[in-house]
């Protein structure tokens, strides 16, 4: 189950950051986001040290917690995606297709002539539509 997403600019500013679970653990969640931009950095800096080549922008999995798991990926304007997941046994397959459509629904917000490029993303529509994404995924991941 998806408990988290974000959306980090380029100069990690958050974007976009929204949890599914109750309010005590959306501080938490916060800070695991927070501190996946450090493994983003490194994979992006140093490619030969771990991670996939350059031209892949699904990085995989960043690293596990006692009770998540962190994914990223990254744009081509540096923008970064980060999901954190309670399950155990993820295929990476499933991951990369829930950030596909992610990163559709973000280009579709940016988009927007109303938007300011670099500033939050306030669209109600995208908030709409990264929940229903968010409990595809759950429903696609319990079968």
């Amino acid at each position: 189950m998806i408990v988290c997403v974000a959306v980090v600019g380029h100069q990690n500013n958050p974007l976009y950051i929204q949890s599914f679970t109750e309010a005590d653990d959306a501080l938490k969640l916060h800070h695991i986001v927070h501190c996946s931009l450090d493994v983003v950095d490194e994979r992006v800096n140093n490619p030969k040290k771990s991670g996939p080549p350059l031209n892949e922008t699904f990085l995989g999995l960043l690293y596990p917690t006692e009770n998540y798991k962190v994914y990223g990926y990254l744009t081509n304007t540096k923008v970064k995606f980060i999901m954190v997941t309670t399950d155990l046994d993820v295929r990476d397959a499933d991951v990369r297709n829930f950030f596909r459509r992610f990163h559709t629904a973000y280009v579709d917000a940016v988009s927007n002539p109303f938007h300011i490029p670099g500033k939050k993303i306030a669209s109600n529509v995208f908030g709409e539509r990264v929940s229903t994404l968010v409990k595809s995924y759950g429903l696609r991941s319990e079968v």
